[in-house]
């Protein structure tokens, strides 16, 4: 029998994984030798990295921004593992695509990366945006990911970028599944997170078996999470998958018509580049030009959408709209508002900061989370959840900022002292169109998608 005939039943034999196959076929390339950090530099902070045990061991230092031990080489696509061993008061991260430019905040690592987090908040495989745009997979929208990351032992991570597609599993389980399409390519980090100068020094996380595939790359099959697609009007190969379609197909006016209407605005909208947009009016309600529902009428659904805030802006995503009520302003439904709550004044009437950003308009205030929101003129990522059930989920960038009920006493008690109350059954409808609002402000919308539950 030949050689490697026989490494493959010995492998099969000890029940080795496919991984473990493939590096015995010569896939893998191995990015640490044991022995020394050769093909490795130092970025940022002072954090001590040596070579222990064949081991990559990175300790804490005092008073030093975050540490990068980068690899000298840039990558594309590409395959990665590593396993690592991590003190469970530390905060790390693998970077991915990552890139260090004197032009950009004075050679600050900046880009993707992986995030390592033994803390009671389980975002370990999520996926950050260092130095840049912050959380683009928060791992709250995967709770089963949450449970991958076991404290105080050895966990192997296993990431795939192959072209606008990023995902990572943690001890085989996967965590986050983001397409972006940013920066195809850079380096390899292994971060020690700063620490101040009153904080404790010499904390220690150990890296080991760190090997990578960049040729004849196989994605993993389709798995069932959800997915964070950063590029517009797009609809991955899983998003198609799980059933989403798109509810605006990024060009024309299809599916979609004017409140009270029987066909689509002839001013007052603008669909330019991929953006649908509200024109700048006096910033009333529905006075230009008015209102957009769609066609269809939808029951439990997933929706998705991004949306862009000018400053001082006022809109809102509205659904279970039955446009039985001919009301003077905006068509009547329960309301995802969209709003500048610095500047807006909206954002102080109502009750406790109902009529916030994310909120369940004048009902509900949404949970104010740091870095949830975006700046004015940068887009957010907004999720509506409606279950079978009657559950209710406001999601905003990756955090869940409202949840709800519709139909208990709880609910129709907040309904009943709301400017809803005199709205007989309102948000009860079985089905209703969704609606895109115009509030007279200049606000912009992009992949609008739905998925049907």
């Amino acid at each position: 029998m030949k050689k490697t005939k026989l490494l493959i039943v010995a492998a099969l034999m000890l029940g080795a994984t496919p991984f473990t196959l493939q590096a015995q076929t010569g896939k893998w390339q191995n990015l640490f030798n044991g022995k020394d950090l050769q093909g490795w530099k130092q970025l940022n902070g002072k954090a001590k990295y040596e070579v222990v045990n064949g081991e990559i061991v990175g300790t804490t230092v005092s008073n030093t921004p975050n540490s990068f031990l980068t690899t000298e080489k840039n990558y594309g696509d590409f395959i990665l593992e590593v396993e690592l061993l991590v003190d469970n008061s530390m905060n790390s991260g693998i970077q991915i695509r990552s890139e260090s430019k004197a032009d950009y905040n004075n050679g600050r690592v900046h880009g993707y990366q992986v995030e390592v987090d033994p803390s009671d908040r389980k975002w370990s495989g999520g996926l950050y945006d260092e130095a840049r745009r912050g959380w683009l997979y928060p791992l709250d929208i995967n709770p089963k990911g949450q449970a991958a990351f076991k404290n105080d032992q050895w966990n192997k991570y296993h990431i795939e970028c192959i072209g606008n597609s990023i995902r990572t599993w943690v001890n085989g389980i996967p965590t986050a599944n983001v397409v972006d399409a940013m920066t195809p390519s850079g380096f390899i980090a292994l971060q020690v997170h700063g620490i101040g100068k009153n904080d404790t020094p010499g904390k220690q996380i150990r890296w080991r078996n760190v090997r990578i595939q960049t040729e004849n790359l196989k994605p993993s099959k389709i798995d069932d999470i959800f997915v964070v697609n950063m590029v517009p009007n797009d609809l991955s190969k899983q998003e198609k998958a799980e059933g989403f379609s798109l509810l605006w197909d990024g060009k024309t006016t299809k599916g979609w018509i004017g409140a009270y209407k029987t066909k689509f605005p002839e001013k007052g909208w603008e669909i330019k580049d991929g953006v649908l947009s509200v024109v700048k009016a006096n910033g009333a309600e529905s006075t230009n030009g008015g209102d957009i529902v769609t066609v269809k009428e939808y029951g439990a659904f997933e929706l998705k959408f991004d949306f862009k805030l000018t400053e001082g802006a006022n809109s809102g995503v509205k659904f279970f709209v039955t446009l039985s009520e001919k009301n003077k302003g905006s068509a009547i439904g329960m309301e995802y508002q969209i709003l500048d709550d610095e500047r807006h004044p909206d954002a102080k009437l109502g009750k406790n900061g109902n009529r916030t950003l994310g909120s369940l308009y004048d009902l509900i205030a949404s949970k104010k989370i740091a870095n949830a929101q975006r700046k004015i003129g940068e887009w957010n990522r907004g999720l509506i959840r409606v279950f079978p059930n009657n559950k209710i989920e406001y999601w905003l960038n990756g955090f869940k900022v409202v949840e709800f009920t519709r139909g208990t006493q709880e609910f129709l008690d907040l309904v009943a002292g709301s400017k809803y109350k005199d709205w007989k059954d309102f948000g009860m409808a079985p089905k209703g169109h969704i609606l895109l609002q115009d509030h007279g402000d200049n606000v912009s919308f992009r992949s609008i998608k739905i998925k049907q539950l």
